[in-house]
């Protein structure tokens, strides 16, 4: 059996969508409290999700989101030595296609319809799903794990 740990870089949307435990989609946030995957993310990216929880939530929210993902043992920093300029209509999007390529990322979840570019392009090769899609495969899978997939 494969125990490959699931890589995973979160769209700024998608912490959004599933921070609030009244959202539909919050079962990833638990998941992602639970271990069920490791979660990859540069400086950038973490300064986003703070910034979009405090202006789409508050201040004291986004800090405390903040807090926990720094605390998670399957949340990993990751350095990024490349970058592609793929999405031009929003270039800052580009550093999770980044994020993604440098940790090998088995997913890239979006619900973004500008990187969709990813779906034409033989390389950088980037598995881009959309989080209803991503809910669905973390039901198949036990923590930590990605059995048959990888």
């Amino acid at each position: 059996m494969n125990t490959e740990r699931v890589r995973v870089v979160l769209d700024t949307n998608i912490i959004l969508s599933v921070v609030s435990r009244h959202s539909p989609f919050h079962e990833v946030w638990q998941a992602l409290l639970v271990g069920t995957f490791d979660l990859f993310v540069t400086t950038e990216i973490l300064l986003e999700y703070e910034e979009k929880l405090s202006l789409n939530f508050n201040s004291t929210t986004a800090e405390v989101n903040m807090q926990i993902l720094m605390m998670l043992p399957n949340v990993h920093p990751q350095e990024v030595f490349y970058r592609f300029p793929l999405i031009e209509k929003d270039s800052d999007d580009n550093k999770f296609i980044d994020c993604a390529f440098a940790c090998n990322a088995h997913f890239l979840v979006s619900n973004d319809k500008h990187y969709n570019i990813l779906k034409k392009l033989d390389f950088p090769k980037i598995n881009l799903v959309k989080l209803k899609d991503f809910i669905d495969i973390l039901r198949l899978i036990k923590p930590g794990t990605l059995p048959g997939i990888a």
